[in-house]
């Protein structure tokens, strides 16, 4: 089974030079590790929130969104997650590519140049378009809510 690739535009913010693009770290990953793009270490308290630069801009193809996640490791060994999990970049933005963290840890973390800090995934985004109507379709679940099969 192939895999589809598309081409990215990509730019770095003046003065990332040294700080890596995105990437796959396996050959059968679905996400790109990103990057922190900050000046000084950044320390990030438990219960604290910040934007970590990231020090690239993206231009996506009409079509498609990169979706911003956590990654594993720095949630289990350090309580480090994404506030807006996932954040959501579309493909008419511009800026600079920010990574909101929150410490949900018992201890502070340390934020260094350079490191890796969360995943990219790139996706395509369907439109969806609204059909009012007086009744739907019945289902099995039908109208169950949270918690309904126990």
């Amino acid at each position: 089974m192939s895999v589809e690739e598309i081409t990215i535009s990509v730019k770095r913010v003046t003065g990332n030079d040294d700080i890596s693009l995105p990437r796959y770290m396996t050959e059968h990953a679905a996400g790109m590790d990103v990057f922190a793009a900050v000046e000084h270490e950044q320390i990030i308290r438990p219960g604290e929130t910040k934007l970590i630069p990231t020090g690239i801009e993206i231009a996506l193809p009409i079509g498609y969104e990169v979706q911003i996640r956590p990654r594993s490791g720095l949630a289990l060994s350090n309580g480090i997650s994404l506030l807006n999990s996932p954040g959501t970049i579309d493909a008419d933005y511009r800026g600079e590519v920010g990574i909101i963290i929150i410490n949900h840890g018992k201890e502070p973390f340390i934020i260094r140049r350079g490191d890796r800090i969360a995943q990219m995934v790139v996706n395509r985004v369907s439109k969806a378009s609204w059909n009012v109507c007086e009744d739907l379709s019945s289902t099995q679940r039908g109208n169950g809510g949270f918690g309904h099969t126990g």
